[in-house]
C-alpha cells in the first residue's frame, strides 16, 4: 500500500466513524508564541483541549504536516544517520473533544490496523501506563490482546507521573496516561520489547500513540479529573508505511524512493559522480526538500532569525551534503517538482506555490554556493590540523561570515570523529546577541506558563477600562504575586482595552494605574490565544495579583497604528488590481510609524505602478466609506469572498473587515471610516526573496510630515542651485553634464602629465643583466594614470621590470609591469606584493601587469629602494 493510499484510508476510516476531516494547519503556527513550528497533530486543537475554543464537531481526524527542526523538538542532527528521524513528517491523528474515550479510541486503532491495514494481530504489542487498569482491561478483555504482549510502563523518568506512558502539556494543565502500539519486525532484527533493557533496538517499532487527557494537574501536583476527558492520537505516516510496505527504514518507502531518485539525478547533473546510491547524504537531501518546500509554501523566507533562520539552516545542510557528493552548481531546488508530484494532490498549497518555492530555494542556493567553497576550505584547514575539537571562534566565523550554521559544522566534524567547542561558539554568539538585543525589543511571551481565565478584549470600541483585575504577574519569566517599582514585568488582566500583537499589527502601549501604583505598558503580546500579556515597568508603588487597575491605551499611537493597518487592506486590494490576481500577502508589520507589506510578485514595481496604487488607495480614502466588522462562520466568510491573510490563525468563527472595496479576514483594530486615514504614501519598495516584494507606506500625519520634509529638501536644493523647485531636475542634469566634461578634461591633463613624467623616468631605469629596472613615484596619479604610464614605459624600455607608485594622504597605490620577454623569471604579481607588503597592503594580477594598495605611505621610499635587489635575485 503506497503512502498516499495509507493517508487516504486513514482519513476515510475515521470519517466513517463520525469524525470531521480537518485540513492540516500550516507548519507555521498562528498566534502561538510557544511554538517555532507545528510539531504535532494536536497543535491546531490546543485551544479546544484547553477550553478556549469550540468547534462545531466533537470528533476530528487529520493528516498534519509537522516539522521538528528547532526549539525543544529538534530532530535535525539525527536526519541522515537513522532510519526514522525526519525534519518533516506527516502525523495521522484522530481526536475526541469530550466525546468518546479509551474504549472507542483503542477499538478504532485496533480495527484500522488489523482489518483495514491487515497487520497480523500477533505482531502487535501495546504499552499502558502502570496505573491505567482501565486501558489494560480494554486491551486484554475487550480487544483480546494476550497479557504477555501488554507492557505496563511506570514512572521511568525520575518522578511521579514522569513516564513514557504519561503525557503532560506542561507542569500544570491537561494531562493523562497514554497507550502505545508497537509492531514486531521479527527475531531476525535486533532489539527487545518495550520496557525491556533492549528496547532501543529496531525489532519493536512504535507506530501509534493514544493520549487520554483525563486530568487537570494543578500547581500543588494534584490530579483533578476533567469533566470532559478527551483523546489525542498520532501515527506517523512514514512509520506505518514502512511497516505496511515490508521495509525497515522510512527511506525505503515509495515516497522517499522517488525523492531519492530525483536527488541522485539532480546531484549528478550538478557535477556529482561515483557516489554511493545509498549514501546518507542523499537521504538528508530527500528529507530536507520536504521541510524546506512546505516551510516556504506557508510563507517563510530564508533569513538570519527565527523560522527563516531554521529554513536557511536546513537548506544549507542539504546543499552541503550535495557538495560532499560532488555537486558544484545549484541542484536542490530541482527536487521541488518531484515533491509536488508525490504530495501535491494531498497538499494543494505545494502545487499552487511550486514556482515560488523553486525560485526561493534557487536564490538561497546561488547565494550559498558563492561562499561554500571558501567556508569548506577554512573548515578543512581546521580539520587538517588533527585536532579533535574545532574551537568556538572558528565555528562562529564559519557561521557569521560564511553562513555555516554550527550544526552544519558539527555535521561535517561528526563524519571525522571531531567535536565542536559549543561553549566557545555560544560565547561568541552571546556577544552577537547582546549587540542585537540592544537594537531590538525583548519579548518573553513564549516562556510564560499561564493556567487562569482568558482575557476579555474591549479594545475594538474602547481605549480605556476601569477596575480591571490583575490575574497574573511575571518578573524575569517567573510567576510572582507582586511586582515592585523598577521591576520589568508582564501583567495579565481579566479585561483589557490593549490590543495584543497579532496578524502583523503591533501591540498597544499606554499605562495602568490605581491610587497607589502605576505600570507603564510598553507592548502587549499574547501568552495564549486569548490571554494578553502587558509588558512594561512598574514606575510607582507596587502591583499585586488581585489589584484593580484603570487601563488606558496611548490614543495617539493607537490612532497612527489603525490608520496604517486600514491602509494596508486598501493597498493589498490595489496591488491585486494593478499587478494581478497572483499577488498574495506573505507577511506584514503594522506599527505607528508605517506599514510594511510583503507580497508575491516576480519583479520590481515601476514608478507608474506605484503612482497608480497610491491613486487607488487615496481615492478610497476620499470616498470616506464606512469600515464594518462582522463575526461569522468561516465557511460563510469564504463564500462572501473575504480574503484570508497569511499568518492568521482562524477558528470556526472569524472577524471579517469590510473597508472600501476590500473585504478580508482580520482581527486587528481599524478606522471607523476610510477618510480617517487622511493621506497614503508609499515610501519604499524592494525585493526580500525570490518572487517576494516588500512595500513600505505611511499615512496621516506621518505622510504629511514626509511630504513636508521632501518639499523642504527640494526648496533647499533649489536655493543652492539658484533655481525654482520646478527647474531643479534640469539644473541638476546640466551640472552633471558639466562635471562629466571637467572630469574628462582632468583625465586628459593627467595623461599629459603622466606622459611628461614617463619621458623623464626612462632615464632613471637601471640595467640589471639586460633588464631595465625602474621603481619610481608618480605625483598626482590615480590608478588609470599608473596603468597608462606603465604601458608607455614598457614600450620605451622594451625589456623591463617596473614599479610605479602614487600617494594620496596615507594611502598608496601601486602598479607593477613586466615585459613579455621577462615574465618567465619575474612575475608582476610577485613584484607588486613585495612592495605592497612593506606598505601595509596586498595585491595581485597577471604576470605582466599587477596592481596593489597600501596604507603606510611613510614606508614607500624604502620599499621602492629594494626593488632593484629583488629583481636581481630572480635574473
Amino acid at each position: 500500500m503506497k503512502a498516499a493510499q495509507i493517508r487516504s484510508t486513514f482519513l476515510k476510516y475515521f470519517e466513517s466513524k463520525g469524525h470531521t476531516i480537518v485540513a492540516s494547519s500550516p507548519v507555521v503556527p498562528g498566534d502561538d508564541p510557544t511554538l517555532l513550528f507545528t510539531n504535532a497533530g494536536m497543535n491546531q486543537f490546543k485551544d479546544v483541549f484547553l477550553g478556549f475554543d469550540k468547534r462545531p464537531y466533537t470528533r476530528a481526524t487529520t493528516s498534519q504536516k509537522c516539522i521538528r527542526a528547532g526549539g525543544k523538538h529538534n530532530d535535525l542532527d539525527n536526519v541522515g544517520y537513522t532510519a526514522r528521524h525526519h525534519t518533516f513528517f506527516e502525523m495521522l491523528g484522530n481526536f475526541s473533544f469530550g466525546d468518546y474515550f479509551k474504549k472507542d479510541a483503542i477499538s478504532y486503532a485496533w480495527e484500522l490496523l488489523t482489518e483495514h491495514f491487515k497487520l497480523p494481530k500477533d505482531k502487535l504489542w501495546v504499552t499502558v501506563y502502570q496505573e491505567d487498569d482501565e486501558a489494560y482491561e480494554i486491551w486484554n478483555k475487550v480487544v483480546g490482546v494476550p497479557a504477555e504482549r501488554i507492557v505496563r510502563i511506570g514512572d521511568n523518568k525520575g518522578g511521579r507521573y514522569m513516564s513514557d506512558n504519561f503525557w503532560m502539556m506542561g507542569d500544570t494543565g491537561p494531562c493523562g496516561p497514554c497507550t502505545e502500539i508497537f509492531f514486531d519486525h521479527g527475531p531476525e532484527i535486533a532489539g527487545g520489547p518495550p520496557g525491556s533493557p533492549d528496547e532501543d533496538g529496531d525489532r519493536y517499532i512504535e507506530i501509534w500513540n493514544n493520549v487520554f487527557m483525563q486530568f487537570n494537574r494543578t500547581e500543588d501536583g494534584v490530579m483533578h479529573p476533567l469533566p470532559k476527558p478527551s483523546v489525542d492520537t498520532g501515527m506517523g505516516l512514514e512509520r506505518i508505511a514502512t511497516v505496511l510496505q515490508g521495509k525497515h527504514s522510512n527511506y525505503e518507502i515509495d515516497l522517499f524512493q522517488n525523492l531519492l531518485a530525483a536527488a541522485r539525478e539532480a546531484v549528478t547533473a550538478s557535477g556529482g559522480e561515483g557516489f554511493d546510491p545509498n549514501s546518507p547524504s542523499l537521504k538528508v537531501i530527500a528529507d530536507h526538500i520536504r521541510a524546506c518546500s512546505f516551510t516556504v509554501a506557508d510563507g517563510v523566507i530564508p533569513s538570519n532569525e527565527g523560522r527563516g533562520y531554521v529554513l536557511r539552516r536546513i537548506t544549507r545542510r542539504a546543499i552541503r551534503h550535495g557538495y560532499k557528493l560532488g555537486a558544484r552548481t545549484p541542484f536542490f531546488h530541482k527536487l521541488v517538482a518531484a515533491l509536488v508530484a508525490e504530495m501535491g494532490e494531498a497538499y494543494p498549497e505545494l502545487r499552487a506555490n511550486e514556482k515560488r518555492i523553486t525560485e526561493v530555494l534557487k536564490t538561497e542556493e546561488e547565494r550559498f554556493f558563492q561562499t561554500i567553497a571558501n567556508g569548506m576550505e577554512i573548515l578543512e584547514g581546521a580539520l587538517a590540523t588533527g585536532a579533535k575539537v574545532i574551537d568556538g571562534e572558528t565555528a562562529f566565523k564559519l557561521h557569521d561570515t560564511y553562513g555555516f550554521p554550527v550544526d552544519l559544522t558539527a555535521d561535517v566534524c561528526r563524519e571525522r570523529d571531531v567535536t565542536v567547542d559549543q561553549a566557545g561558539f555560544d560565547a561568541a554568539m552571546a556577544r552577537q546577541r547582546e549587540q542585537a538585543r540592544a537594537a531590538g525589543k525583548f519579548k518573553m511571551a513564549a516562556g510564560l506558563e499561564y493556567s487562569g481565565a482568558a482575557t476579555t478584549f474591549h479594545g475594538y470600541d474602547h481605549l480605556a477600562r476601569e477596575a480591571a483585575t490583575v490575574t497574573a504577574i511575571y518578573v524575569d519569566g517567573a510567576s510572582v504575586q507582586q511586582a515592585n517599582a523598577g521591576d520589568d514585568a508582564v501583567i495579565v488582566l481579566d479585561h483589557t482595552p490593549f490590543y495584543a500583537e497579532s496578524g502583523g499589527q503591533c501591540g498597544d502601549s499606554g499605562d495602568m494605574r490605581n491610587a497607589t501604583s502605576r505600570f507603564v505598558v510598553e507592548d502587549t503580546l499574547k501568552i495564549q490565544a486569548d490571554v494578553f500579556g502587558h509588558h512594561g515597568r512598574v514606575v510607582e508603588g507596587a502591583v499585586k495579583v488581585g489589584d484593580t487597575l484603570n487601563a488606558k491605551v496611548d490614543a495617539e499611537l493607537r490612532a497612527k497604528t489603525v490608520r496604517n493597518h486600514s491602509a494596508t487592506h486598501l493597498m493589498h486590494k490595489a496591488l491585486r488590481e494593478v499587478l494581478g490576481e497572483h499577488v498574495q500577502q506573505k507577511g506584514s508589520q503594522v506599527t505607528p510609524d508605517r506599514t510594511r507589506f510583503d507580497f508575491s510578485h516576480g519583479q520590481p514595481l515601476t514608478d507608474e505602478e506605484i503612482r497608480e496604487i497610491e491613486a487607488l488607495v487615496n481615492a478610497e480614502i476620499l470616498a470616506n466609506a464606512d469600515a464594518q466588522a462582522q463575526v461569522m462562520a468561516l465557511d460563510d466568510a469564504q463564500k462572501s469572498g473575504a480574503m484570508m491573510l497569511f499568518g492568521e490563525k482562524y477558528g470556526e468563527t472569524v472577524r471579517v473587515l469590510s473597508i472600501g472595496s476590500s473585504k478580508e479576514l482580520c482581527g486587528g483594530t481599524h478606522v471607523k471610516r476610510t477618510g480617517d486615514i487622511g493621506l497614503f504614501k508609499i515610501v519604499a519598495e524592494g525585493g526580500v526573496a525570490a518572487g517576494v516584494r516588500r512595500v513600505e507606506a505611511i499615512t496621516g500625519d506621518n505622510a504629511l510630515a514626509y511630504t513636508q520634509k521632501l518639499e523642504s529638501t527640494v526648496n533647499g536644493l533649489a536655493a543652492l542651485l539658484k533655481a525654482t523647485p520646478h527647474d531643479v531636475p534640469a539644473r541638476v542634469a546640466a551640472s552633471q553634464d558639466q562635471i562629466r566634461a571637467l572630469e574628462k578634461e582632468i583625465a586628459a591633463l593627467k595623461g599629459k602629465l603622466a606622459s611628461a613624467q614617463g619621458d623623464e623616468l626612462v632615464a632613471q631605469a637601471v640595467d640589471i643583466k639586460g633588464v631595465k629596472v625602474l621603481a619610481a613615484r608618480l605625483e598626482g596619479a590615480d590608478a588609470a594614470t599608473l596603468r597608462n604610464t606603465m604601458d608607455q614605459l614598457k614600450n620605451k624600455l622594451k625589456t623591463a621590470a617596473i614599479v610605479l607608485a602614487a600617494v594620496d594622504g596615507a594611502k598608496v597605490q601601486l602598479a607593477a609591469g613586466v615585459t613579455a620577454d621577462t615574465t618567465a623569471k619575474v612575475k608582476a604579481g610577485e613584484l607588486v606584493n613585495f612592495v605592497a607588503q612593506q606598505v601595509g597592503g596586498k595585491g595581485g594580477g597577471k604576470p605582466d601587469m599587477a596592481m596593489a594598495g597600501g596604507t603606510d605611505a611613510a614606508a614607500l621610499p624604502q620599499a621602492l629602494a629594494g626593488v632593484q635587489a629583488w629583481v636581481a635575485d630572480r635574473l
